[in-house]
């Protein structure tokens, strides 16, 4: 029977010095290998952070979160901003507060801890007062981590909502504001109106409407023009600003008619009130060098259970007969039915 053929112990022995540079060189190019995942991976995630941040600045948006424990907050590059502090400053939790305008903070105290209690998120809009002086909204949307059914973590995302808040209230002033006089317009005057009226009877009176209408008005726009016209609306304006301190609302509703609601504290100052206004509009007016003179008539009603149109015709009779009596003065629209 045949020999096996020999074998030399390099060829089986797992220590030699060819075994072991192999075993070497490939372990080398796996760690090398593994070192260039890392890289490429941590590239990645350097990317991912940068796009993210960019993102976030364009959206103008930062993310939160608050340790409840510890009350230790991070914040992301984006937070720092909207609140205009350098980007990596320490931060305290009570000092941040401390950057809310008084009336948001105490919103946000109010509902962060029912949201806890509830174990619920939450989203409010609140006003920042910034260290470099400045003012901007931002919106705030919440989530708590709840692992033992026990908050641990509040979380989040903030974003500014300046620009936003500032498109409202513009259309809020388009809506609301006679652009002329800077006074409640006609639509705001009705809303108002309404909110005070009610069909129904009530017990007690709601308020009060004076309505005005200029005195000598026509007479200065048909011979001095629209120019020194929209003068004396702009002054009439600012003196009924001046004199109707307590009213809920000074309105123009008309082309030289303007309206005053009181609310029923104030029904009473109605006639005094009244005085005031038609002395404060006979007042002669000086603009650009000019002098106009005119006056007013008032108009007064109760706002005592009818609706917002009765409420208005009722002023509108008493201010007929104020004009019809001599111009220059005041009449009450009484219940029974006639203004005197």
């Amino acid at each position: 029977m045949a020999k096996a053929p020999a074998i030399r112990a390099s060829e089986v022995d797992p220590f030699s010095h060819d075994s072991t540079a192999a075993a070497l060189e490939r372990l080398t190019a796996l760690v090398e290998a593994q070192a260039r995942t890392i890289r490429e991976y941590e590239a990645s995630v350097a990317q991912s952070r940068h796009i993210f941040e960019a993102a976030s600045a364009a959206a103008r948006l930062g993310i939160w979160e608050c340790d409840l424990a510890s009350e230790k907050l991070s914040w992301s590059n984006g937070t720092y901003d909207l609140f205009e502090i350098p980007r990596g400053t320490p931060l305290v939790r009570e000092r941040t507060l401390g950057f809310y305008e008084s009336a948001s903070l105490k919103t946000l105290q109010t509902v962060r801890s029912r949201a806890l209690e509830q174990r619920k998120g939450f989203s409010l809009d609140a006003e920042l007062l910034t260290p470099k002086g400045g003012r901007r909204w931002i919106r705030i949307h919440a989530a708590i981590e709840c692992p033992g059914h026990r908050p641990t973590k509040i979380f989040g995302i903030k974003q500014d909502i300046t620009e936003e808040k500032e498109r409202i209230e513009q259309l809020r002033y388009l809506a609301e504001v006679d652009d002329m006089t800077g006074l409640a317009n006609r639509n705001k005057f009705r809303a108002q109106l309404s909110l005070m009226c009610d069909s129904k009877p009530a017990a007690q009176p709601k308020g009060a409407l004076l309505l005005i209408d200029l005195d000598g008005f026509k007479d200065v726009n048909d011979t001095l023009g629209h120019m020194a016209g929209d003068e004396c609306l702009k002054a009439a304006a600012q003196r009924l600003k001046r004199v109707c301190g307590n009213a809920n609302v000074v309105a123009r509703v008309g082309g030289d008619e303007f309206a005053v609601l009181l609310d029923a504290p104030f029904i009473r100052t109605a006639p005094h009130l009244a005085d005031r206004i038609i002395s404060a509009l006979s007042e002669p007016i000086e603009r650009l060098g000019r002098r106009y003179q005119i006056g007013a008539s008032v108009g007064i009603t109760v706002l005592d259970g009818c609706d917002g149109p009765e409420a208005f015709r009722r002023a509108d009779a008493a201010l007929y007969a104020a004009k019809g009596s001599g111009r220059g003065t005041y009449r009450i629209f009484r219940t029974a039915g006639r203004a005197g």
